[in-house]
């Protein structure tokens, strides 16, 4: 079996409301599997509602599980990032990485009876690329699909892409039947090649989606249950609840309910997925002048309690940080978790330094921030003279904080992920939450290197890359704080490095 070529490519490509109380209790039979091996069902909380099952308008994060009970993907991310089969069998790129070569099962077909090969995939492929969907960018480099026959897809790229394996296992590669994409409405009524099939008489939009086992499917060994039912519960105490009173198998609840939910005998599974702090985005100091000051910018880190801020917002549940990059990347670098230690007289130290020792007014848009997170960083950066004004804005705008450049900073999570990804989000001169364009020849050198060099050279870049975002203070991180996922003692699971909520293949009857 062929996997990746390392030849010219890069380590990158590794990185990568209230419960409605029903009459029947989630959960498994008696002896936790029925005939099959499987579970009976499986319920789960979702936090927010599906807006659409078309794949072209595929979502990660929490949207994810609602399409993994339907569709595959061509490649599957086991929860510790490995990639392994799934629609591919294989894949090889050439020697440049530019172009990626994949070989379709030829066993499976949709549940509408439809053939799955290669031409449906590139139809998929295409559909995401060319659909202006929320993960058509993560193909921006994407040239070209083509299907020279009935089992191969290839791939081609305008330069080499680290997380395009990434990707491909995630959101932009859900794979639909060409028959229910030309009926007009696979948005609604999804139908693909997976573990399960989409029962529309038993799902509500808005309430609950119930699946039925694809009892057909090719891969029995990720098909756990009988029947899959999401439901969508945005209140997180409505969750723990419906937990509690054995209506709900699994589901996310608050680090403030913590203690109750393992009182009541769950599970908790504590998983590291987003860092949160201060992105300050006017690193040139456009608009705010003293953010184009590095020593501003150390001195707004050394004035954060981090440690402080964690226990009385997460009750201690994560890392506090000083630098972006997750643990086990190659771009983390140990000694400079603790790199900036809360320490204001240091901070008002640099202040003066820089001209500010008067201080200044730093307005910050609010959305969605916890009031104690808010008077936390107003008390903070206070005590060394800066005067935190908070812009309340509403919950619509909250990507739009950190992309418009309407601001000179955001307060929000940033998702963890592979360092490739997260520079093209957060630090390339073009990436969305870096709307002010700054750059750095060391951050682009570090770049080009990630996409272009061998093995060896990307890790080395990736370490560069962290050490100039954290010693110039592009970010003031905070902590990596810890999502609190649980589960009943019926349900074992596996969580999913980087991301918000399991895998749907990763839930299976304890015992």
């Amino acid at each position: 079996m062929k996997f990746p070529s390392r030849k010219a490519f890069t380590a990158g490509v590794a990185l990568t409301a209230v419960l409605a109380v029903t009459s029947c209790a989630a959960g498994s039979t008696d002896d936790g599997e029925d005939a099959t091996g499987r579970g009976d069902t499986l319920t789960v909380a979702t936090v927010l509602e599906v807006e659409s099952f078309d794949p072209a308008q595929a979502k990660g994060a929490h949207h994810r599980q609602f399409y993994q009970p339907v569709y595959d993907t061509l490649i599957r991310q086991e929860p510790d990032l490995r990639l392994v089969p799934m629609l591919a069998t294989d894949w090889e790129y050439n020697d440049d990485a530019t172009e990626l070569t994949l070989t379709i099962r030829d066993d499976v077909e949709f549940t509408d009876g439809t053939a799955l090969d290669a031409e449906a995939v590139k139809l998929n492929l295409e559909r995401l690329k060319d659909g202006n969907g929320p993960s058509a960018s993560l193909f921006s480099l994407v040239s070209g699909v083509s299907a020279p026959d009935e089992t191969t897809v290839v791939i081609s790229l305008d330069a080499p892409d680290p997380s395009l394996l990434d990707n491909l296992a995630v959101q932009t590669s859900f794979i639909a039947s060409p028959t229910a994409i030309e009926a007009g409405n696979i948005d609604t009524q999804p139908v693909g090649s997976g573990p399960y099939v989409m029962d529309v008489a038993a799902s509500v939009p808005g309430s609950q989606y119930t699946f039925a086992a694809n009892e057909d499917y090719w891969d029995p060994s990720i098909q756990h249950y009988d029947e899959v039912i999401l439901r969508v519960i945005p209140d997180r105490t409505a969750t723990l609840n419906g937990l509690l009173t054995g209506q709900l198998n699994a589901g996310l609840i608050t680090p403030k309910t913590r203690d109750e939910a393992v009182a009541g005998g769950l599970d908790e599974h504590l998983n590291e997925v987003n860092f949160s702090g201060i992105t300050l985005l006017d690193r040139d100091g456009t608009v705010l002048e003293p953010l184009g000051d590095k020593d501003v910018r150390q001195a707004i880190n050394y004035a954060i309690d981090r440690s402080e801020i964690l226990a009385q917002i997460e009750q201690g549940l994560g890392t506090a940080t000083s630098q972006i990059f997750p643990e086990g990347s190659p771009a983390f670098i140990e000694e400079n978790e603790d790199l900036y230690p809360y320490d204001p007289e240091k901070a008002k130290e640099l202040l003066a330094g820089a001209g500010y020792a008067d201080g200044f007014d730093m307005e910050i848009p609010a959305v969605n921030v916890d009031p104690a997170f808010q008077a936390a960083i107003s008390q903070n950066l206070g005590d060394v003279g800066i005067n935190v004004v908070w812009n309340e804005r509403p919950a619509s705008e909250g990507v739009s904080v950190a992309t418009s450049g309407d601001f000179v900073a955001a307060v929000k999570p940033n998702g963890l992920g592979n360092t490739w990804w997260m520079a093209q989000q957060m630090l390339a001169p073009d990436a969305s939450n870096n709307p002010f364009g700054t750059s750095d020849p060391r951050i682009d050198a570090a770049l080009e290197t990630i996409q272009f060099g061998s093995a060896e050279e990307s890790a080395q870049a990736q370490r560069d890359l962290s050490a100039v975002v954290t010693e110039d203070a592009w970010f003031v991180p905070f902590y990596r704080s810890a999502l609190v996922f649980v589960t009943d003692e019926e349900t074992e699971v596996d969580v999913q490095t980087y991301q918000a909520v399991p895998s749907i293949y990763s839930y299976r009857p304890a015992g």
